[in-house]
C-alpha cells in the first residue's frame, strides 16, 4: 500500500473473539474504521500463538473462549506490554481480576465507543515516528 512519507501507521489490532459473527463484525467495522487487523483467533491456544507470532499494537479480547477463561491470553498481552481491551459479557468485577491490564467494554457493544477505547490505549504517534528522524 502507498501511503505519503508523513502519513502515520495504521494501528495493528489482533481479534480474540469466539463467536464468529462477532469477529466477522468487528473485523470489518475496524477495518472501515482504518485499522489493520494482523490476526484473529478463537481459542485460547490459537490466541496464545497469534501474540507470539504476529506484529500488532493493540487486541481485542473476550474474556470466555468457548467456555474457557481467556486470562492467560490477558496475561501474556500484559507481560509483553501490549495494550488490550477485554470485550464481554460478564460485569468488570467478574473479569477484573483475571484482565487487570485491560480497558473493558461490555457486550453488547456500540463500535463507537469501542474504538474510542482503542484509540484511548494505543500509543500517539510522535513526529518522529511519522518521518522516520
Amino acid at each position: 500500500m502507498n501511503r505519503p512519507f508523513d502519513a502515520p501507521r495504521a494501528a495493528r489490532l489482533v481479534i480474540i473473539e469466539d463467536e464468529a459473527l462477532i469477529a466477522e463484525a468487528l473485523q470489518s467495522d475496524l477495518v472501515e474504521a482504518g485499522f489493520e487487523i494482523a490476526g484473529v483467533a478463537a481459542r485460547v491456544e490459537s490466541a496464545l500463538k497469534l501474540i507470539d507470532e504476529a506484529a500488532f499494537d493493540a487486541a481485542i479480547v473476550d474474556a470466555n473462549l468457548a467456555g474457557v477463561n481467556a486470562a492467560p491470553v490477558g496475561a501474556a498481552l500484559a507481560a509483553r506490554n501490549v495494550p488490550f481491551v477485554v470485550l464481554t459479557g460478564y460485569t468488570r468485577a467478574q473479569v477484573e481480576r483475571s484482565f487487570s491490564g485491560g480497558v473493558f467494554v461490555s457486550k453488547p457493544y456500540r463500535i463507537g465507543q469501542l474504538i474510542d477505547k482503542l484509540n484511548s490505549i494505543l500509543p500517539t504517534p510522535r513526529p518522529d515516528d511519522r518521518t522516520g528522524g
